[in-house]
C-alpha cells in the first residue's frame, strides 16, 4: 500500500530542499552539524518519522554568535537597497521552491496543503515588501531653535536579532522578522520550534544558497535547533539587542522579564482569545463562512483562530443552527488531500489539552452542541485528529478566558446594544484579533473607535484570521504588545539617532543658556 509520504514524494522533497538522507532508500534523515542530542520530527499527518535532527549544543551556540557578530560588521556597511537585492533573490528562490516547501510545511506541521502553500506565499510577500522598504528607511528633519543649525533623525541597524518561532507557522513568522531585519542591516539567529525543525532547515538552506552566491558572510542567517534551553541562551545573551518571540503568554512573560533585566528589547507575539461579534444586522452567510474558517482553519492552531462567537440573543438560535449544519459538512483527514477541511493537531499533548478543555467546560456549565472527540482508526493513525466542537458558554468561565490551541468554538449570548457585546469581547486577558459582523455603519465605527475593540487587530465583516502582510501584526494586553510585518514595524529592528549639525562660527546653546569663558 502506498503511504502518504510516498504519495506526496516527501523523500524527494527533502532532497530538493537539501535535507540530507541518512541512508539510501530511507525516508528518514539526519542533519549533522553538532554533537548534540537527536530531535526526531514525526508527522502529525500519519505519525511517521520524517527525519532526525542533531540539536545545537551550548558550544555550537557560542560559535553561531561569534560568526553572526563578524557577519554584522560587514553586512551593516552594505547599502540598504543592495541588502534589499539579497532579500529579492531569496524571494525568487522561494518562488521556485514553493511547492516543495509548502508540502513540507503541510506534512511536518499538519496544516492543509493550501495553507502550506499560502504560508510560503506569505514569505514571498513579506520579502517583496521588504525589498521596496529597503529604499525607504527614512528619518525626519526638524527645525532647530539655534541659528545655523540643522537637526534630523536617522535609523541604524541593531546587530544580532534573535528570533524564536512557534510550530503553527513554522516558516512565515520567521520571514516576517528576518526579511525586515536584513534590509535594516541586521543579522539573524533563529531558534525554531523543536516540533518543526525540518521546515527551518529548509529555509536556512535556501537562504544559505543566496548568501554563498553573493559572496557574503554566512552569519547573516543562522539556525540553532533544540529545546527551550537554546531559547534561554538567546534571551540572556547581552550580545543580542532584540529578541522577537512568538508563542504562549507563559513563555512570553519569562522572556520579557529576562530581556528587560538586561535592558534589551523584546518583540512579543503571544496568545490570542479572538472573538467575532454577530449583531442583528449581520450578513449571516458571510458570518458562518468567517466563523467556520476562523475556528477550524489550521485545526484551531492559529494565534488568530476564532475562539468566541458573541451573538445577539435575537439571532442566537439561527446562528447556532447554521453553524451546526456547516460543521456536519466538515471533512477531517490528511491535510495534503485538498478535499479535507481539517487536519491534525500538532501532537498528542495538544490532543490531551483539547480533551481537557472540553471536559472542564462541561463542569463549568457549558453545553456542547457539536460533539468533539478524538478520531482513531484508518487514516487517523497518528492519534492527532480531533473533531471540531461547539460549546454554548459564558465569557466568565475559566476555560473560555484561556487560549486552547484546538478547534473549540464558544457561543456566547449578548442582549441590548453592541456596547454590551464589545464589553464581553474585551473582557479577556488577551488582545490580539477581533471582528464584528454588521451592515450597520454606526455599529462598525463604534467597534473601531476608542470605545470599541481593545485588540491590535479589529476587522469589520471579515473573520479574525488571515491578516495581510501590509499591516502591522500584533496585539495588546497578554498578547505582548509587539508589532511585526507591515506598516512601520521595521523601526523595532533599528536604533533611532537624533543628529544636530552646527554650521555657524559660534556655539550657541539650547534654551538660551549662556556659558562664557
Amino acid at each position: 500500500m502506498t503511504t502518504i509520504a510516498e504519495k506526496f514524494k516527501i523523500k524527494e522533497i527533502l532532497e530538493e530542499l537539501h535535507i540530507q538522507a541518512m541512508n539510501e532508500g530511507s525516508s528518514t534523515g539526519i542533519q549533522s552539524f553538532s554533537s548534540g542530542e537527536i530531535i526526531q520530527s514525526f508527522s502529525p499527518v500519519d505519525g511517521q518519522l520524517i527525519a532526525s535532527v542533531v540539536a545545537s549544543t551550548e558550544a555550537d551556540y557560542q560559535k553561531v554568535i561569534e560568526t553572526a557578530k563578524k557577519a554584522f560588521n560587514e553586512f551593516k556597511q552594505i547599502p540598504a537597497p543592495k541588502r534589499g537585492e539579497i532579500v529579492r533573490q531569496f524571494a525568487d528562490k522561494l518562488r521556485n521552491k514553493k511547492e516543495a516547501l509548502g508540502k513540507l510545511v503541510s506534512y511536518e506541521m499538519g496544516k492543509s496543503l493550501q495553507e502550506g502553500y499560502g504560508e510560503v506565499q506569505e514569505m514571498i510577500d513579506i520579502c517583496d515588501f521588504a525589498v521596496g522598504l529597503s529604499r525607504q528607511l527614512h528619518g525626519l528633519t526638524m527645525h532647530s531653535e539655534r541659528p545655523n543649525h540643522r537637526m534630523y533623525e536617522q535609523y541604524h541597524p541593531l546587530g544580532i536579532i534573535g528570533i524564536i518561532s512557534a510550530f503553527n507557522f513554522p516558516v512565515a513568522v520567521w520571514s516576517w522578522n528576518a526579511a525586515l531585519a536584513w534590509i535594516c542591516g541586521n543579522v539573524c539567529v533563529w531558534k525554531p520550534s523543536e516540533k518543526t525543525p525540518l521546515c527551518a532547515i529548509a529555509c536556512q538552506n535556501i537562504m544559505a544558497e543566496v548568501i554563498k552566491e553573493n559572496n557574503l558572510p554566512e552569519g547573516i542567517s543562522s539556525l540553532i535547533n533544540g529545546d527551550y534551553q537554546l531559547g534561554e541562551y538567546l534571551t540572556n545573551d547581552t550580545a543580542i539587542p532584540l529578541i522577537s518571540a512568538t508563542g504562549s503568554t507563559k513563555m512570553g512573560k519569562i522572556i520579557a522579564q529576562k530581556v528587560a533585566a538586561r535592558l534589551g528589547k523584546s518583540l512579543l507575539e503571544l496568545g490570542g482569545n479572538n472573538a467575532i461579534i454577530v449583531t442583528p444586522n449581520a450578513d449571516l452567510k458571510m458570518t458562518i463562512m468567517g466563523a467556520v474558517f476562523g475556528a477550524v482553519g489550521t485545526a484551531g492552531q492559529r494565534c488568530t483562530s476564532t475562539r468566541r462567537l458573541i451573538i445577539h440573543e435575537s439571532i442566537f438560535d439561527q446562528v447556532k443552527d447554521a453553524l451546526q449544519k456547516a460543521y456536519q459538512q466538515l471533512r477531517i483527514g490528511n491535510p495534503l488531500d485538498e478535499n479535507n477541511h481539517v487536519g491534525p493537531l500538532i501532537d498528542q499533548d495538544a490532543v490531551a489539552n483539547y480533551a481537557k478543555a472540553l471536559s472542564k467546560i462541561v463542569l463549568e456549565g457549558g453545553r456542547i452542541v457539536v460533539e468533539g472527540g478524538i478520531l482513531t482508526g484508518s487514516g487517523y493513525e497518528s492519534n492527532c485528529y480531533v473533531k471540531p466542537a461547539i460549546v454554548i458558554a459564558e465569557n466568565t468561565f475559566e476555560t473560555v478566558q484561556q487560549e486552547t490551541f484546538a478547534p473549540i468554538l464558544y457561543l456566547i449570548k449578548y442582549s441590548g446594544d453592541v456596547t454590551n457585546a464589545i464589553a464581553i469581547q474585551n473582557n479577556v486577558p488577551q488582545g490580539l484579533s477581533s471582528s464584528i459582523m454588521t451592515s450597520n455603519l454606526r455599529e462598525a465605527e463604534l467597534f473601531l473607535s476608542t470605545n470599541g475593540s481593545d485588540c491590535g487587530i479589529a476587522n469589520v465583516n471579515i473573520g479574525t484570521s488571515g491578516a495581510e502582510i501590509g499591516g502591522a501584526f500584533g496585539g495588546e494586553k497578554e498578547t505582548g504588545g509587539g508589532r511585526e510585518s507591515g506598516s512601520d514595524a521595521w523601526k523595532i529592528y533599528m536604533r533611532r539617532q537624533t543628529n544636530t549639525i552646527n554650521y555657524a562660527t559660534t556655539l550657541p546653546l539650547a534654551q538660551g543658556i549662556k556659558f562664557e569663558l
